[in-house]
């Protein structure tokens, strides 16, 4: 049975303090992986909210038809063009490109916006595999994971999990799964395959296993699509700044649903979208920097 722990500010991960004389190398080279035709915001916001995470430098490798309308959204990340089929997601030649660009990253992440198809499905599990670094993986490459349950054993390196409950359902093989049996279920899967698992909703839970954390913050107006991109590109940036995977996916969520909280007092819930997320994420880590 996994210890289990509420996340609390006075209890949370700290980011190490920055050196007077760092530079944006000392803060994490982050690759994000995703984006399609049609669903180009997706990545953009794990993009976005990265580098309101304290990324030193990010890239998003992203489908050659869809670079422009990625590289439009901000000017601070770069991007990367990798090849893609008709419909305007990547193809399994993008393969070698990617083990390149994964040499230099110090975290990876992978999944906002990436479509679904067998190539893609080979691709997020040659990712799962073979590359060492700690990975981040959502969306559709959870998609493309529970494809695979005979081949997620033996992962790479450190994998961080971040399905809702419907996404962990199929992960799982069991379509009728509740949320009081997943969150047993996700510890159990999370000491088996070794990796961390973050299953998002009221009350998120983290696990490893042998340790699990609810996280306190969020609300109802951040159940909106991209919430969890911004995540996504949260999490990769506090493992690209040093955090080990447990640590930065229970930080990460706090810090989620505390920017989403703050948005939602300026916004309400109804009006509540993800770049409001993203735009909220720097007086969340001053709310944390104040307590440090």
């Amino acid at each position: 049975m996994a210890d289990s722990t509420t996340n609390t500010m006075s209890e949370l991960p700290i980011l190490p303090k920055r050196a007077i004389d760092s530079h944006k190398g000392n803060y994490g080279k982050v690759l994000l992986v995703g984006g399609s035709r049609g669903m180009t915001g997706a990545i953009a916001l794990a993009g976005m909210a990265c580098l309101r995470s304290g990324a030193g430098l990010v890239t998003l490798a992203v489908p050659e038809v869809c670079l422009d309308v990625v590289a439009s959204f901000e000017p601070s990340y770069m991007t990367v063009p990798l090849p893609c089929d008709e419909q305007g997601r990547l193809s399994v030649t993008a393969q070698e490109q990617l083990a390149d660009l994964a040499d230099r990253a110090t975290c990876i992440a992978c999944g906002p916006g990436l479509g679904r198809t067998q190539r893609i499905t080979d691709l997020v599990a040659w990712m799962y595999e073979v590359l060492p670094q700690p990975i981040v993986f959502d969306a559709d490459a959870l998609y493309a994971l529970s494809e695979r349950h005979d081949r997620l054993d033996d992962p790479a390196g450190p994998r961080i999990l971040t399905p809702h409950l419907g996404e962990f359902r199929h992960l799982v093989g069991d379509d009728e799964i509740g949320r009081e049996k997943a969150e047993l279920f996700a510890a159990q899967l999370a000491i088996r395959r070794h990796v961390v698992l973050l299953l998002k909703g009221h009350n998120t839970v983290v696990t490893d296993g042998r340790r699990s954390s609810h996280n306190s913050t969020g609300n109802p107006g951040m159940a909106t699509g991209g919430s969890g991109d911004v995540l996504t590109g949260v999490i990769a940036a506090l493992i690209g700044q040093g955090l080990a995977p447990f640590e930065a996916a229970r930080l990460g969520a706090y810090v989620h649903g505390l920017a989403g909280d703050l948005a939602a007092a300026q916004l309400g819930t109804t009006s509540l979208i993800a770049s409001d997320i993203v735009a909220h994420l720097p007086a969340a880590f001053l709310s944390l920097d104040q307590l440090a």
